[in-house]
Formats: structure tokens, sequence, C-alpha cells
């Protein structure tokens, strides 16, 4: 019975991680091909303040960027030590991890194109929100605190990641001589492994978690946890506990979408599944994170500030779509019923199977694997003192 309860959770999972590769390859493929002809040198010096205008480059900036949420945890610490404004490196952070193509892709997929069109109103709603209450509670003595900590290099993860945006190619050829050229696809393919090594435990972990709650939590416990009998209650509700349950699910970046699919099914409200996939910057590594970053005060106000926004984003997003009716009411997400079985997605898995392959064949031909130590390696800079 147990060894049964377990195949079926497995199995789910498995069957979920098939229906997701290819959106996967392609996904990181072309953030891979993005972030090597956007360069990310000169950040600092393009996020000098917090003004409607740099916000909207910061946020631009960060979509374009890897979607690994540690590695934009990282990089949004060395845009603001290198001179940045913090709020726009949190603007940039919050962009990097929730405006990503790859994302996009895979909520289409499992949940729906509402869910993605959700996610892209969204997320420049919750950046809007952000802004303000950065503006009106964030005080100078807190940031002051923030920069002298930030300043210390204390290790987090994935800075090295973070450090490596500089490989993007200069130049002024177009996007598509920079990517077709030699040196575009090596950079592709280097930008792709990475991205697949800083992010495949978090994938894996959410399909197992995803795998785990469909299988083994009873439907009539979702019904009543997310009030699905009182639709004001669950309207009301959904966008409080989406981010708390992504507190403590560890599962961040496009991981958290197969457990989103899950919640779904379960009866959460339209804006409670997009509340809780804006947390992935607030799950308890990262928190732990911000407090080695910034200090334990900043890292609470981060916290604070981060799950109103996201709460208020997903209520905000709730009300817009009932409007416009777009809301889909059908919580028939691609979890349980998936399969493996010889269709489109097994074709397309095998051909993108194919240029992933020949992505990861350049890559060890080019020098990556001595690039992925150096990821895996904090950077110097890092391990410096602030002045």
């Amino acid at each position: 019975m147990v060894l049964h309860s377990l195949w079926h959770a497995l199995s789910v999972a498995l069957f979920m991680g098939w229906e997701i590769l290819w959106p996967l390859i392609l996904g990181f493929g072309l953030s891979g091909a993005i972030q090597a002809v956007v360069s990310h040198k000169q950040m600092s010096q393009l996020l000098p303040d917090a003004s409607p205008k740099i916000l909207a480059k910061a946020s631009l900036l960060g979509a374009a960027s890897s979607s690994c949420s540690y590695a934009a945890v990282a990089l949004a610490r060395t845009i603001f030590r290198k001179g940045g404004n913090f709020t726009s490196a949190m603007v940039f952070e919050l962009a990097s991890s929730n405006l990503v193509i790859e994302l996009g892709i895979i909520m289409v997929l499992l949940l729906g194109w509402q869910f993605a069109a959700a996610e892209f109103t969204g997320g420049p709603i919750m950046i809007v929100l952000i802004a303000i209450l950065f503006g009106r509670f964030l005080s100078k003595s807190l940031l002051k605190k923030a920069k002298v900590q930030a300043g210390k290099g204390l290790s987090g993860r994935m800075e090295g990641h973070a450090s490596m945006d500089d490989m993007a190619i200069e130049g002024n050829k177009s996007i598509l001589k920079k990517l077709f050229s030699a040196e575009g696809q090596t950079v592709t393919s280097h930008f792709f492994v990475m991205d697949w090594v800083s992010i495949w435990t978090d994938i894996v972990l959410g399909l197992l978690i995803a795998g785990a709650l469909a299988a083994w939590v009873p439907q009539h416990f979702w019904q009543s946890f997310f009030f699905v009998r009182h639709p004001l209650g669950s309207a009301l509700w959904g966008p409080l506990i989406g981010p708390l349950i992504a507190v403590i699910s560890f599962v961040c970046s496009v991981g958290n979408v197969p457990l989103a699919a899950v919640l779904w099914n379960g009866g959460i409200s339209f804006g409670g599944v997009i509340s809780f996939i804006f947390a992935d910057l607030i799950i308890i590594p990262i928190i732990r994170i911000y407090a080695k970053y910034y200090g334990w005060k900043m890292a609470g106000f981060l916290f604070v500030t981060f799950y109103a926004a996201m709460a208020g984003g997903g209520y905000v997003i709730e009300a817009l779509f009932a409007v416009l009716h777009l809301t889909p009411h059908l919580h028939n997400a691609r979890v349980l019923e998936a399969s493996i079985s010889w269709n489109y997605t097994s074709v397309l898995n095998i051909i993108f199977l194919v240029i992933a392959s020949a992505l990861v064949w350049r890559f060890l031909k080019t020098g990556g694997p001595m690039m992925l130590k150096m990821m895996r390696a904090n950077p110097s800079e890092e391990h410096g003192h602030g002045h």
C-alpha cells in the first residue's frame, strides 16, 4: 500500500515533468539567447534612482535576465553595491523571476493562457505597489544599514551566476548576427546550461511536491481549505494564503508552477494562484539570504512589503479579470490526467532534446565546464570588504 502510494505520487511528478520538458528547453533556450545579447555590465549606471522611467527600465532588464531566483537576488545586491538604486534593484529582482519567457510558457501549458496573461499583467502591478511601499516606508537609516551590510560581501547563493552577466556580446552588430555568429552560439549555450544547473533542483522539488500533494491530499480537504463553497471568502482568502504556501514550500521560480496547478485544481482562487507564483522571492531560504546581504531588519522589511505587494497584486488581478470576464471557471489544470504517450508532446520533447543536446555539446567543447566551475564559486569581489 505504501509503495503503491509512493509510486502514484512519483508517477504524477514524472508525467508532469514530461509534459513541461519541451517548454522548459524552449524557455531556457530563448532566455540564453536574450542574455547573450543583453549586457548587464553597466547595470548600476542604468538604475541610478527610482523614477518611473528607471523602474520601467529595471523591469525590462529583469525580464531579459535569468529566471533563477537566487541569481536574481545575487545580481540585485551587486547592482546595489555598485551604486544602483535599492528600489530599482529590487524591481529588477522581481522582474527576473516573474516576467521571464519560460515562466509564461509553462503557465500556458499547465494552467492556461489566462494565467500567463495574469502573470504578465500582475507583475507590473506588483512592481508599482513595491515602488509605493518603498517610497512610503523605507527609511534612510534602514537603507544605510543595508548598504553597510551589503558591502561586507557575505556569501549567499549563485553569486557566481550573477557575476557572469558580463558574458553578453558587445558590439554594433544586429541581434540576429550576434546570435547566429559562432560567439553567439557559444554564449547562448553557456547561459542555457548554467540556467539549467541553477534551477534544476527547484524544478525537481516542485514536481515532487506537486506530485505528492496531487496524489495524497484528498480533494475535499482543498475545497474546505480554500472555501470553495463561498466564492467571496475564497476570493478574499486566496491571495492571502497563496504567498504563505509558497514561503513554506521552498520552491522558487518556474519550479512552483506545477504546485500552482495542484492548488488551482484544489480550488484556490484565480488571484490566489497568481499571488502564490509571485511569492518565489520570499521563500525561507531566500529570506535567510536577504538577512546575510542586508541584515535581518531589511530582510523583515522585504518580506512584509513583498508579501503585501504579492497579495495586493493577486487581489487586483482577481478583480480585473472578473470585470473583463477572463477568469477561468474550470479548475482543470493538466496534472493528474497527464501521461506519457506518443503524441505531439512526445514529438516536441524529442525535437527539443536534440536541440538541448547540441547546446550542451557546444557548452562542453567551448570551455563551459570551467565557466560552470566559476559560476559555482564566489567571484573575488564577493569576498571583499566594504570601504
